[in-house]
């Protein structure tokens, strides 16, 4: 506990001004009281009261500015100022995808960590897979500020940042690190069975931007692919965020198949183990016209573009949200209003594809019966990132558990029985 309140302390972030220093004094005080209950329970009751805690404390990253909360937020998990999940997922939500061993579907969207500061902490957390960026090869400052709104009573969120990004040789190096920590674990275990992905024990997935003012684009995410995907479980290609121009343009059936290509060309003349290179996705957004969704989908099956991921926030702004007043802010919108939106999209693409293409949920998850609902509808994996803002690190437990419910109350034994079961 001392060595916990003089980092705390310490740590610039927590005390830039009144509204940080109540929230360090939070901190602390959970701290302490933790300590001293630790002592009287066994280590899962006591993680169970880590993370119920964490509600005490979540209520007062409302009262800070939006971006300064989410920065406060990475920063956190980077320094260690969050709960580690030491209690074993339920056999139930236990899922293999290209050949990695998912101990649960539910996984953290990119947006996040755009730097990968904090992998290691977020996937404490309890979050199947952590997806961070997106990472563009230049460091960039984004879009002017203030370019995030919370549209609190919604659940939602309208975000314009604009791909700010450190740059791959930042993020590289942190990765790097990373992966040299788990190759010496690796070495040190006794096990022949392999856990987790290459960032530790869970799945890492690095999301691919190209910078604002590049003409090329397809170099852009080629530099990315050589100097990321070797720490990479995955590799996505974002062309859905509305936030930097031209950047949508490339989801057309010409422009993708030609990126994806050059993608594709970049990862496969690298030199790869035996588990051979990471696999590629595109993610895509909630208003494409049909005519796009079946064009990308006649693509996804006609080439190794087996997964996307359904979908990125969206220009629209579905009701009740529309009539906020933050509504009007330039954007892509997250959160609850986009579910019903997203969750079509997915259905759609499941239908198109006939269950061939592996599809990852995302776009307003708030519960277990939200992600319960997006497996049906064709997910096999399913990410939230808005919620989590809003809900902070008590929401991934109750997620799990409430989708292993749903699971056992319909009778799967498995998260991938239950794939596109509404379709069966």
């Amino acid at each position: 506990v001392a060595q916990l309140l003089t980092r705390a302390l310490s740590h610039h972030d927590l005390n830039t001004n009144t509204k940080g220093r109540l929230l360090t004094g939070a901190m602390i005080g959970l701290a302490i009281a933790g300590g001293a209950y630790v002592s009287t329970t066994d280590e899962a009751t006591f993680c169970g009261w880590l993370f119920k805690s964490t509600e005490l404390v979540n209520p007062l990253f409302a009262l800070l500015d939006a971006e300064f909360a989410h920065r406060l937020a990475v920063s956190a998990a980077a320094h260690g100022f969050v709960p580690r999940e030491k209690r074993p997922d339920p056999p139930v939500l236990g899922i293999e995808v290209w050949g990695r061993n998912f101990t649960n579907p539910i996984g953290l969207a990119a947006g996040f960590d755009k730097n990968a500061e904090a992998v290691e902490g977020l996937l404490g957390l309890g979050f199947g897979f952590v997806e961070v960026g997106s990472v563009t090869p230049q460091p960039q400052e984004g879009n002017p500020k203030p370019r995030i709104f919370r549209l609190k009573e919604h659940g939602a969120v309208v975000n314009r940042c604009g791909f700010n990004s450190e740059g791959i040789v930042v993020v590289a190096k942190r990765l790097g690190a990373q992966h040299g920590k788990r190759k010496m674990e690796e070495t040190s275990s006794s096990s022949d069975v392999k856990q987790g992905g290459k960032a530790g024990p869970g799945i890492l997935g690095v999301n691919l931007g190209k910078n604002k003012t590049s003409e090329d684009a397809g170099a852009d995410y080629v530099q990315g692919v050589h100097s990321l995907s070797q720490y990479a479980d995955y590799l996505v290609i974002n062309v859905s965020s509305p936030n930097t121009p031209g950047l949508r343009q490339l989801q057309g059936r010409k422009q993708l198949k030609e990126l994806v290509k050059k993608v594709q060309d970049a990862r496969d003349e690298m030199q790869w183990a035996e588990d051979g290179p990471p696999p590629l996705l595109v993610k895509v957004a909630p208003d494409l016209s049909k005519q796009d969704l079946e064009d990308i989908a006649a693509y996804s099956l006609s080439t190794l573009l087996k997964t996307q991921i359904i979908s990125n926030t969206t220009i629209s702004r579905p009701p009740p949200a529309d009539a906020h007043p933050l509504a009007q802010e330039a954007g892509g919108l997250s959160g609850k209003p986009l579910f019903d939106l997203s969750t079509q999209v997915l259905r759609d693409m499941y239908i198109r594809t006939g269950g061939k293409v592996t599809l990852i949920g995302c776009g307003g998850v708030t519960s277990g019966e939200d992600a319960y609902k997006k497996i049906r509808s064709g997910a096999t994996l399913v990410q939230l990132y808005t919620a989590l803002a809003y809900g902070g690190p008590a929401l991934i437990p109750r997620i799990k558990a409430e989708l292993a419910e749903c699971l056992e109350r319909d009778g799967f034994k498995s998260v991938q029985e239950a794939v596109g079961a509404d379709f069966k």
